[in-house]
């Protein structure tokens, strides 16, 4: 009988062990499944915008590795960055390439065009060290602290960051939110002084030179927060990197405020905990500037109109703005400095003031309109609550 029981208990202990076999193996698994979404933009304008500047183009049916194959995309990764440390923009890490391809951009190490737009740079650091964290290979945490070297070198002495690197002509020395480049930065940044677990194997000269870092790039965002008429609002898609002032990008992207690209400021600075008075402050100011500028019973939509060639990309769709009494509220992705006027614009930087009035291909070629302010909004109650029960600025 004791035999019986034992052997009972075994079989059961066994059956354990498998159990536990079974879900460590299913979370590796899982874990081995690294997302290549943040790659997407990138990704997208190489496949289908044209550029006579893209060091290689897509095949026709160019193969792609799938997205468990990590350690194939992430050696893709390390192809495609740069001596300096940093990366080209716009191609696919996904993308199986030719030898005839691969022997192309080996050649272009040394060309020192390396951005942060397009969501470039800041996620290539993060896949590696996601990829190193599985694998222990040193070839990607080289890459990654190569990676984090350029985002330091790269950052102003005021806190901000350019969209080129080293610096270039033109507007592309201004420091960037458009696309996420600045906040992209930042929450890679946020990882490492949080001690986030892909990044345990920072060395600790380098985690300081990197908390440093991360502190003054906050400094930067509230002294770039825009004071108009007297108030603060929310940010610009990009500042002067010397004046901090809001500047003009591509001819069609003007001094303003910016509630699409301001969203991901607030809700960075909403995240960080035990906010000092200038945190708090900054965010209440926004949130109320959201608040203040919503647009109702608007509704942006998309139709299909007789098919035209850009010089950019072919365009078989319009947009126009209709009133809808049931619609939520919407904004505009600039407002006019001063006026708070709905804001827009087209290639010959004229300033306009109704989607209408902007060319079709601009018009269904760029996002006009956004509801992401909404997201914030949504977020404030529960930490105006905990961070400044006093004052509720949509209640004045």
């Amino acid at each position: 009988m004791k035999f019986i029981n034992s052997s009972k208990a075994v079989v059961l202990s066994l059956c354990v062990l498998s159990l536990l076999h079974i879900n460590a193996q299913n979370a590796k698994e899982e874990k081995s499944i690294i997302s290549t979404k943040p790659f997407t933009d990138g990704t997208n304008h190489w496949y289908h915008i044209k550029d006579a500047s893209n060091i290689v183009n897509p095949a026709p049916d160019q193969p792609q590795y799938a997205e468990n194959e990590y350690a194939k995309i992430a050696d893709n990764i390390l192809l495609f960055q740069r001596n300096n440390g940093g990366w080209p923009k716009n191609y696919d890490m996904k993308a199986i390439l030719t030898p005839a391809q691969i022997d192309t951009v080996i050649k272009t190490k040394s060309i020192l065009h390396t951005t942060f737009d397009n969501e470039t740079t800041y996620t290539h650091v993060h896949y590696l060290a996601q990829v190193y964290t599985l694998t222990k290979e040193t070839k990607y945490m080289e890459g990654v602290l190569k990676g984090i070297d350029f985002i330091l070198e790269a950052q102003y002495d005021n806190g901000g960051w350019p969209q080129y690197f080293p610096l270039e002509k033109g507007y592309s020395r201004h420091i960037t939110f458009n696309d996420g480049a600045y906040m992209g930065i930042m929450n890679l940044l946020k990882k490492i002084v949080n001690n986030d677990a892909d990044y345990v194997f920072i060395d600790q000269k380098t985690r300081e030179k990197v908390t440093a870092s991360y502190q003054k790039g906050i400094d930067c965002i509230l002294k770039m927060q825009i004071v108009d008429n007297g108030k603060l609002t929310a940010w610009c898609q990009q500042h002067d990197e010397i004046t901090l002032l809001p500047a003009w990008a591509r001819k069609f992207e003007p001094p303003s405020i910016c509630n699409a690209e301001s969203v991901d400021v607030v809700l960075f600075l909403m995240a960080i905990d035990n906010p000092d008075q200038k945190i708090i402050n900054s965010v209440q100011s926004a949130v109320k500037w959201f608040q203040d500028s919503k647009i109702y019973n608007t509704r942006v939509e998309s139709f299909k109109a007789p098919e035209m060639e850009s010089k950019y990309k072919k365009i078989t769709n319009d947009v126009r703005v209709v009133t809808d009494t049931t619609a939520p509220p919407i904004w505009t992705r600039y407002y006019e400095l001063k006026t708070h006027k709905p804001l827009f614009s087209d290639r010959d930087s004229q300033l306009l003031y109704s989607l209408a009035e902007v060319s079709r291909e601009r018009r269904s070629g760029y996002a006009w309109y956004t509801d992401k302010p909404e997201k914030a909004l949504k977020k404030y109650p529960a930490w105006q609550k905990k961070w400044a029960p006093d004052a509720d600025v949509l209640k004045q």
